[in-house]
């Protein structure tokens, strides 16, 4: 099932994101945790690519195994950052031949080793070069990234939201958005977009920080703004892990909930292949998804 079919309704939805390991010795463990995820029946999941495609054959294996195995549909990345077009095509022809219908197209980060490289002659410089591709290839439908405040490597908003409008109309189909943790920040991100004729849908993405050390990490992925309610539920538990977690997740499911009562219909939670905490939101949010 393509994603726009079910973001086209008007039911409240929820899907997650899952990683795939980047070693074959880490394969099963991760394997187990997308199935427990999986067997939860979310609207979809999507199952990232680690930088410079080096995850790809597992990105692939799992996308197939949970659509294949538990009916969910999936969502698999892909990224072009530093790849030829030989490679590309390679990985496209396999996500065909693995009946995968859904593709979140994306630059993907810059390897540390290639920060400061001439990258003129690269195949792909943008996502927008893979989403023509894609496009051009036809049979799939086609996700993008976005960023409720900037991307990190844009001037200013505005810069931001033309590119994101270049990119939406080379054949992005519906766009997810980087981790926030203010909805306001997302609110007054979607009222500019649709003003500059930005109309596919879009979801949120939202992450439950279950422990302190992910905050460094979420802020330098998205440049998140981190309201004074959050900093503070950080000082308060952020030293007592089970605290933190449940914290965390409460915080989560909250923003959801404004999510939904906002108008918003659809989703995506970074679970970071937690089945544990997948389940939690799922059951905090039981009555109001209907489940």
């Amino acid at each position: 099932m393509k994603i726009t079919e079910l973001l086209n309704n008007d039911r409240l939805t929820l899907s997650f994101e899952v990683f795939p390991p980047k070693t074959e010795m880490g394969f099963e463990t991760v394997k187990a945790a997308t199935e427990k995820i999986a067997s939860l029946h979310p609207a979809f999941m999507s199952v990232t690519y680690g930088a410079g495609g080096g995850t790809s054959k597992y990105t692939l294996d799992i996308a197939k195994n949970i659509k294949e195995r538990y009916g969910v549909p999936t969502l698999a990345h892909l990224t072009c950052v530093s790849s030829t077009k030989d490679t590309v095509h390679a990985r496209i022809k396999d996500m065909k031949d693995a009946h995968i219908e859904n593709v979140m197209a994306l630059r993907g980060d810059i390897p540390d080793s290639m920060a400061g490289c001439d990258r003129s002659g690269w195949d792909y410089r943008h996502a927008i070069d893979l989403v023509r591709e894609l496009k051009a290839d036809g049979g799939f439908c086609i996700g993008g990234a976005c960023y409720p405040e900037i991307h990190p490597e844009s001037r200013d908003q505005r810069e931001d939201i033309l590119h994101l409008k270049e990119k939406v109309d080379a054949g992005c189909d519906f766009l997810t958005t980087q981790m926030f943790f203010d909805n306001n920040l997302l609110y007054n991100f979607l009222y500019k977009i649709r003003e500059r004729g930005i109309t596919v849908p879009v979801i949120p993405g939202v992450m439950p920080i279950t422990n302190a050390n992910q905050i460094e990490r979420a802020i330098k992925l998205s440049g998140s703004f981190m309201p004074r309610r959050f900093v503070t539920l950080v000082d308060k538990f952020g030293s007592d892990p089970e605290a933190m977690k449940q914290a965390g997740i409460v915080y989560a499911t909250d923003q959801i909930i404004d999510l939904f009562a906002n108008g918003v219909r659809n989703v995506h939670v970074y679970s970071m292949n937690k089945p544990d905490v997948a389940e939690k939101i799922l059951s905090n949010l039981s009555a109001i998804l209907g489940k």
